[in-house]
């Protein structure tokens, strides 16, 4: 088997769930910790379009952006699916990974990086945002632990930011929006996910993580 080398940086939610994607597959690998201010030859070479990380490197392979990782991963690795067998539930996960894409991590960094009327509009449009996911994807299937079934994929994977993440954003700016009487399917969701044993042994330290977002959060605010 070729050689897997995995490039991210510390509290990255897109570093983490190509680690959970990996862990989840049982593929062995070298995990190895770049500076977040890194932009240096790594990236300009291997992601210039949008100098960040991770980047995968298999044997001679470079893959780039978190979940075009994931479906190269799935696509290489068939073991321990993270994607439907069925077509039509493929598109579908497929459609619920491009929201994520497009509105969950859209919302979350508007709501955090902003302050005044620019961030109460960015709240609303995250609590919006999040009713979206609680009444269409995690509808209430009690026969579900995840998204489609018993274990996790790869829209799962993509909704990673809300455990954990947002829950210390939430702490940081002072606004609580995952109320179990407005989200009870999300919660239970986001429950499930941070028990699962794989995501509780790979999570970064709470502590730790507050610190160093409260403080990347500050100097966006004092530079903008």
């Amino acid at each position: 088997m070729e050689e897997v080398k995995l490039h991210g940086t510390s509290y990255n939610l897109f570093t983490y769930r190509v680690i959970w994607a990996l862990k989840l597959k049982g593929i062995p690998f070298e995990y190895l910790e770049e500076e977040h201010s890194n932009k240096g030859s790594l990236i300009m070479k291997y992601n210039p379009a949008f100098k960040r990380f991770p980047i995968l490197f298999h044997g001679e392979k470079v893959i780039s952006e978190s979940m075009v990782i994931i479906e190269y991963i799935e696509d290489t690795w068939p073991q321990n699916p993270l994607l439907p067998i069925d077509p039509l539930d493929r598109s579908i996960a497929r459609f619920w990974v491009k929201f994520a894409g497009d509105k969950v991590y859209a919302c979350i960094g508007t709501m955090y990086y902003t302050s005044g009327e620019k961030q109460e509009k960015a709240i609303k449009e995250t609590i919006e945002m999040l009713k979206i996911i609680e009444e269409q994807v995690f509808i209430g299937d009690q026969e579900n632990k995840f998204f489609g079934g018993e274990k996790i994929g790869i829209v799962d994977l993509a909704f990673g930011i809300i455990p954990h993440w947002l829950e210390i954003i939430e702490d940081i700016i002072g606004v609580k929006l995952l109320e179990p009487n407005l989200f009870p399917n999300l919660l239970n969701w986001v429950q499930n996910f941070k028990e699962e044993q794989i995501i509780k042994e790979n999570l970064p330290n709470y502590d730790e993580m507050f610190v160093f977002l409260k403080n990347q959060r500050e100097l966006i605010l004092s530079s903008s």
